[in-house]
């Protein structure tokens, strides 16, 4: 039971499926982070243009 304990850990340490899923969540972590930074710029951008097209109308 022990050795086939030991062998499982050590063919999971083996294995590159750990790594690669580490690698995608950290580039998803980037995407959405840059995704937020977009949507928060426009969002500024936005909302000054609407600022000032309601003081024209005004």
């Amino acid at each position: 039971m022990k050795n086939s304990f030991l062998k499982s850990v050590r063919n999971f340490l083996v294995s590159e499926d750990g790594p690669t899923a580490v690698e995608y969540a950290v580039m998803l972590a980037l995407i959405v982070v840059v995704c937020l930074a977009s949507v928060t710029a426009l969002g500024s951008n936005a909302n000054a243009k609407f600022n000032k097209v309601k003081t024209a109308l005004s």
